[in-house]
């Protein structure tokens, strides 16, 4: 009698639980005390609380989310702002290139140290060049001002391949001997005896740009000094293999002998892309803050 009772007892509580309760029965019963507790007699139903708190989580989720977007037109404007600047930078030293490569030339000073402090300013100097130790480097296109501006930043480049001849030149006013980029020749003009008018062995008066050495940038060869192939400015070593002093300039094109290299070498367009760059980024910033604000403001489903 006992154990029917008690199992008449079970079935009068599984009863009320089904009509005055909301308990989702799953088939491991191991579930089912978490979802209910006994307080004073009554049963108290969670499923309520679990969608308010998941509801809340989401809210929160979705804050998150909507802060952490905004940072990307911040930061596509940011990156549009900083371009703005770089490009009045560029523009500056461009200004400052191209004054310093068309003032009135100076004498060129004795000092090592001091035509340190005067690269791509001009300067004139008066000697004897010496053909015996001319130097190349290549490959080198002529250059055109005009046409490099024009194509900045573009992949394609002349399709003329040559070298630029340095011949050191002794400069019988300060009683030293120098280099000079005397300019560029074609390729089938490399030696000196095909361009035999060009090779004047009077005194001259030359007005040059001066220029440092250079440090080999990557994928650039190293230079070849055995077969004279020179693919950098490397003032020390070229001083070196002619007895020069380590003092370079790029001749302008004023000082071109008919027949020889053609002056004016000196490249003074700097790659100036900015523009495009910034066209860009504030293009990105605006794209995005409107897709922000028509998902999170407006509440529009994109």
């Amino acid at each position: 009698m006992a154990f029917l009772k008690s199992r008449l007892a079970s079935i009068r509580l599984l009863t009320t639980l089904k009509t005055q309760t909301h308990v989702v029965y799953f088939k491991r019963t191991f579930f089912l005390p978490r979802l209910l507790r006994h307080t004073e007699g009554r049963f108290i139903k969670f499923g309520r609380l679990s969608s308010s708190t998941a509801a809340n989580a989401e809210k929160t989720e979705d804050s998150f989310l909507k802060w952490f977007l905004l940072l990307i037109p911040a930061t596509t404007f940011s990156l549009g702002t900083w371009q703005v600047k770089r490009r009045q930078w560029k523009m500056g030293l461009i200004d400052e290139l191209h004054r310093l490569t068309t003032a009135e030339p100076v004498p060129l000073p004795l000092d090592p140290h001091e035509v340190n402090n005067l690269e791509y300013r001009r300067v004139k100097v008066r000697g004897r060049y010496d053909h015996s130790q001319e130097l190349y480097i290549m490959p080198r296109s002529p250059v055109d001002p005009e046409k490099e501006a024009r194509e900045a930043g573009s992949l394609s480049s002349s399709g003329e391949i040559g070298a630029n001849v340095i011949t050191p030149f002794h400069c019988t006013d300060l009683g030293i001997t120098i280099l000079v980029n005397r300019g560029y020749v074609p390729k089938q003009k490399v030696k000196p005896e095909t361009r035999m008018k060009g090779q004047v062995e009077d005194e001259v008066e030359v007005v040059g740009v001066v220029r440092l050495t250079e440090v080999r940038k990557p994928f650039v060869p190293n230079n070849d000094v055995e077969r004279n192939r020179w693919h950098y400015r490397d003032l020390e070593e070229m001083s070196r293999v002619t007895g020069a002093s380590p003092i370079f300039i790029d001749a302008d094109f004023g000082s071109t002998i008919p027949g020889g290299p053609v002056g004016g070498q000196t490249r003074i367009t700097l790659r100036n892309e900015h523009m495009q760059y910034i066209i860009t980024w504030y293009g990105l910033c605006a794209a995005t803050t409107y897709m922000w604000y028509a998902k999170f403001i407006k509440k529009i489903k994109l």
